[in-house]
């Protein structure tokens, strides 16, 4: 009888964590900056994010989404999906954004800017990302 109620509790348990309303938030911190990009801080004024505004619409927004939030009419089937900007800027700093921007990210489909865009565009692009909602 115990073993019998034992299984039913472990059973209800795992319905309702199934059921969990809350969706699963994701417990991967992002990657090490490589000391080629460390410390690294933006050049560029706040104002650089106008022009920012600009690069990130030709070249970002199919996959980021207007307002950087992954949902972007590629973004959104592709596995992994893009991340959301404004919620990792919150938790990356400059050179993070700088280095990811410059090479890219193998295993997704993230590609290298470095090349074909200029170090002050990229720097154009954190500084409209760090405007991002």
């Amino acid at each position: 009888m115990k073993k019998g109620i034992l299984i039913l509790f472990v059973l209800v348990t795992l319905t309702l964590a199934a059921c969990s309303s809350e969706p699963e938030k994701s417990t991967t911190s992002p990657a090490s900056v490589p000391a080629d990009y460390a410390g690294l801080t933006n050049p560029l004024s706040a104002d650089a994010a106008i022009a920012g505004a600009d690069v990130f619409k030709n070249n970002c927004v199919v996959c980021h989404g207007s307002q950087g939030h992954g949902d972007g009419p590629a973004g959104t089937s592709l596995d992994p999906a893009p991340k959301n900007l404004p919620e990792l800027s919150a938790i990356v700093a400059d050179d993070y954004l700088f280095w990811r921007i410059s090479t890219g990210k193998d295993g997704t489909a993230m590609v290298a800017w470095k090349g074909i865009l200029t170090d002050e565009q990229i720097w154009q692009v954190v500084s409209f990302i760090r405007a991002l909602k």
